[in-house]
């Protein structure tokens, strides 16, 4: 037996509790693991609370991330003792997750634990790590360098945006930081933000082209946040899109693309490819500092989870959730 958030389809909505579960429940896979960490992302808030059709198909054991050690394996690739992350995949949307003392899936959406990350730490960077360092690599692929111009980060209060913030302070950049919560400005700035700014500067119905205020954007923000980004891109900027927050719309027009040439960037986390996963944590392993990391991250318990979705949907979450799913 183990124990794992699941989540049923009733009357009413979606039901979230604690359970005890047999092993024999567990879905198809070939690598079976030991959970030792999990962690709480706004796609996990939407599948508890039922706030968002984020799951598939019910009964579901939520969790889009998870650290731990194979338990068993008829992978090729992975034996028992291999400690491994799992990010996306569809896992907590459409094949149990990682909320859960244990799981069972498929060994080829496993990556290797990159050496000298402790398996809570990997949950700390959790797929909002992972996630910022995707943007990261796309503005640093567009060639932007830290002494070419600011990078704008929204949603910078966030798991993404806090740790997008202090990856792009480590690499040298100045980072403008907007978030909602500007009594969370010292925190910001700890983290290596240059300049703190209200998101009420972005998230309104703004002009098709404003002054050029930034080379490059993380945004995981959308709707007017992430036009208003656009509108004052530099010329031949970037902008990396990593989430909704705001809203899934984009009330924008073409004129920063045709007019200043900008690009926008599509970041996906679920179905990147091997290669760029194991590139984008190896980079984590290097360029995130402990010290910020812990400074953004705290931990709960599994039977702590259920309520916590509610208050990261709510905005009431700094930084990331780590969940010993043990505790």
């Amino acid at each position: 037996m183990f124990n794992a958030i699941l989540l049923t389809r009733e009357e009413g909505g979606t039901r979230a509790q604690v359970r005890a579960l047999d092993e024999a429940e567990l879905p198809q896979g070939d690598v079976s693991v030991r959970v030792a960490y999990s962690t709480l992302n706004y796609k996990d808030g939407l599948a508890i609370t039922g706030q968002a059709p984020v799951v598939r198909s019910f009964p579901m054991v939520p969790g889009i991330d998870f650290a731990g050690v194979v338990e068993a394996s008829s992978h090729p690739d992975w034996r028992p003792g291999d400690a491994v992350i799992l990010n996306g995949w569809g896992v907590g949307e459409r094949h149990w997750g990682g909320l859960s003392q244990q799981a069972r899936l498929s060994g080829d959406w496993l990556i290797p634990l990159p050496m000298g990350v402790s398996p809570r730490q990997a949950m700390a960077i959790g797929t909002a790590g992972y996630t910022a360092m995707l943007c990261v690599l796309a503005l640093e692929r567009h060639g932007i360098r830290p002494e070419d111009g600011e990078i704008l980060v929204t949603g910078a209060s966030g798991g993404v945006g806090g740790i997008a913030v202090a990856l792009l302070a480590k690499r040298g950049y100045r980072v403008i930081a907007a978030t909602g919560r500007v009594t969370e400005s010292s925190y910001l700035l700890g983290l290596g933000a240059n300049q703190v700014i209200d998101r009420t500067e972005l998230n309104g119905p703004g002009k098709p082209l404003m002054k050029e205020r930034w080379l490059g954007v993380v945004d995981t923000v959308g709707s007017h946040t992430l036009a208003n980004a656009c509108a004052s891109t530099h010329y031949n900027g970037a902008v990396a899109a990593c989430g909704l927050a705001q809203g899934m719309d984009f009330p924008a027009t073409v004129a920063p693309f045709i007019l200043r040439g900008i690009t926008l960037y599509g970041i996906d986390s679920v179905m990147v490819p091997r290669e760029r996963r194991v590139q984008a944590w190896n980079r984590l392993a290097t360029d995130l500092d402990p010290a910020p990391l812990e400074a953004m991250t705290r931990e709960i318990g599994l039977n702590q989870a259920i309520a916590a979705a509610a208050d990261l949907l709510a905005g009431k979450v700094r930084g990331r959730l780590v969940v010993d799913v043990n505790a």
